[in-house]
């Protein structure tokens, strides 16, 4: 029996290396969603380092007006409140925007994912093809040898009676 060779084997390999880049896409951008998150959560830490800042400064102002501080300190006080939402501020801002990048992240990964589902569903559909295509060739090749034993068997058959044909005469 002759070896069956798929005919659309090199597709099968090509869309394999594919698959085989697309998972490496998919871990890289994996990778930069986490990295993401972690700059997130530093940004989040920082933030909550200003609010912590915040809150100590605005009780702080509070003491000062229940002991009943002069003026010009608690202005400065109140000033320097200013300052500190200003900074909080842009720490939320900061916040937000890394927010925003973790989202886009996440999005390209699940982009990924879903261009790597399909990709692995071509290569399926191929591997189905193949496996059909050589049962129905192993079919075929089964059918063709029968015949060509059929054939032989025949001719033996008739060389054996035309012998002993001869041998009787």
């Amino acid at each position: 029996m002759a070896e069956i060779i798929y005919p659309l084997m090199d597709v099968l390999e090509i869309k394999k290396k594919r698959v085989e880049a697309a998972e490496k896409v998919v871990q890289q951008k994996l990778a930069l969603v986490n990295q993401e998150k972690e700059t997130l959560s530093k940004r989040q830490a920082e933030r909550d380092e200003v609010k912590t800042h915040q809150q100590a400064k605005i009780d702080q102002l509070r003491d000062e007006l229940d002991q009943g501080t002069y003026c010009p300190k608690v202005l400065q006080m109140k000033a320097y409140l200013k300052v500190v939402d200003e900074k909080l501020k842009v720490e939320e801002k900061k916040v937000k925007e890394q927010q925003v990048k973790v989202d886009q992240a996440i999005k390209e990964w699940e982009d990924a994912r879903e261009v790597l589902r399909l990709k692995r569903q071509e290569v399926d559909k191929l591997e189905t093809h193949r496996t059909d295509w050589e049962a129905e060739m192993r079919k075929e090749q089964y059918i063709i040898d029968g015949r060509a034993m059929d054939e032989l068997g025949e001719m033996i058959y008739t060389s054996n009676r035309r012998r002993s044909a001869r041998q009787r005469s």
